[in-house]
């Protein structure tokens, strides 16, 4: 989710932490009181900052976390993602997008808009 959602979706980002720590998930870091929070990358030329929702570890493994709830600005939704995409692929980790019930039609268009098919969903 991007920065402007974060006050209005902060208990499905909440619901997204404790599911993960059930599913094994260990070493998590988040966006959102009471966790510490990931690492920021700044877009060169600008003060856009990008930071993962979640990132968490599992059999030592890096995984990043992107919640996928709708948005009055997709496309900036779009650069983030295909940005996380990205810098995954390049350092090995595993790139997941976390969407709840009434996010699916949504999530689903964004990703085939930006041709992220192979990104896998958590459906929660």
């Amino acid at each position: 989710m991007i920065t402007q959602d974060k006050d209005k979706y902060e208990e499905e980002l909440s619901h997204s932490i404790s599911y993960l720590e059930n599913l094994g998930y260990s070493n998590i870091k988040a966006d959102i009181a009471g966790f510490e929070t990931p690492k920021s990358y700044l877009k060169k030329g600008s003060n856009i900052a990008i930071t993962p929702d979640i990132v968490a570890e599992k059999e030592g493994r890096k995984h990043i976390f992107d919640l996928s709830l709708k948005s009055q600005k997709p496309r900036l939704l779009k650069s983030k993602w295909l940005f996380l995409k990205t810098l995954s692929t390049i350092k090995s980790y595993r790139f997941r997008l976390i969407t709840t019930r009434g996010h699916y039609k949504f999530t689903n268009e964004t990703i085939e808009d930006i041709n992220l098919d192979s990104i896998k969903l958590l459906k929660i």
